[in-house]
C-alpha cells in the first residue's frame, strides 16, 4: 500500500447491532483501504456494556494496528467518514448501540488534548475491553507516557465481563 512512513497506530473496534462480527471485518477492510496499512488483528471478544447504557446487547470489540501517515484530526475524519458509510446510525445518546464503533486509542507517540478527540484515548488504561486484544497484539505497548497497558490491566479490577468469542479478523492481503 506504499505506506512505510508514517505511526503506528492502536484502533478499537466494537459492534453490538446486527452481524456483529461482519461489521468488525468490513471495518477492518475499509481501514485498509482509505489510508491505513493494516498489520495486525486481534481476536474477537464478547464484552459487557460499559458506559451510559447498560441496559443492550453485548458487543464484539477487537483492537488492530496500522501504519498510518495521516495526522491525528485526519484519521479521526477518515473514521467517522467510515463509521457512517458501515452503518453508523447518528446516536441520540452517548454509549448508545451501534453497528460500529472504531475508536483511536494511540498514534505513535503522541499526545493531543483538542475539542474533538484526545491522544491518548482518554479511557485507553481503563477498559479490559480495550486492554485485552490490544495486549494480544503487542504485549509491550506502553501510553506515551511510558504506563505499560500491562500494568494497567493488572490494576483493574476483574468484573467487567470480556470473553473470548472467536479467532483475530483478517487483515487484507498486501
Amino acid at each position: 500500500m506504499g505506506t512505510e512512513a508514517g505511526e503506528i497506530a492502536l484502533l478499537g473496534l466494537g459492534s453490538n447491532v446486527g452481524e456483529r462480527r461482519a461489521h468488525l471485518q468490513d471495518a477492518v477492510h475499509a481501514l485498509h483501504g482509505a489510508g491505513l496499512e493494516v498489520l495486525a488483528c486481534s481476536s474477537v471478544y464478547d464484552t459487557d456494556p460499559v458506559g451510559e447504557v447498560l441496559d443492550q446487547p453485548s458487543f464484539l470489540n477487537a483492537c488492530l494496528l496500522a501504519r498510518t501517515a495521516l495526522g491525528p484530526l485526519e484519521l479521526l475524519d477518515l473514521v467517522k467518514r467510515l463509521e457512517r458509510e458501515l452503518g453508523r446510525e447518528q446516536a441520540t445518546r452517548r454509549h448508545a448501540p451501534r453497528a460500529i464503533d472504531i475508536d483511536i486509542l494511540l498514534l505513535g507517540a503522541q499526545v493531543l488534548e483538542h475539542e474533538r478527540m484526545t491522544l491518548p484515548h482518554e479511557q485507553l488504561l481503563s477498559r479490559r475491553f480495550v486492554l485485552i486484544p490490544a495486549l494480544e497484539l503487542d504485549f509491550e505497548l506502553c501510553a506515551p507516557d511510558g504506563r505499560r497497558l500491562s500494568e494497567a490491566l493488572a490494576a483493574l479490577p476483574p468484573y467487567e465481563g470480556v470473553r473470548w468469542a472467536g479467532p483475530p479478523l483478517t487483515p487484507p492481503v498486501a
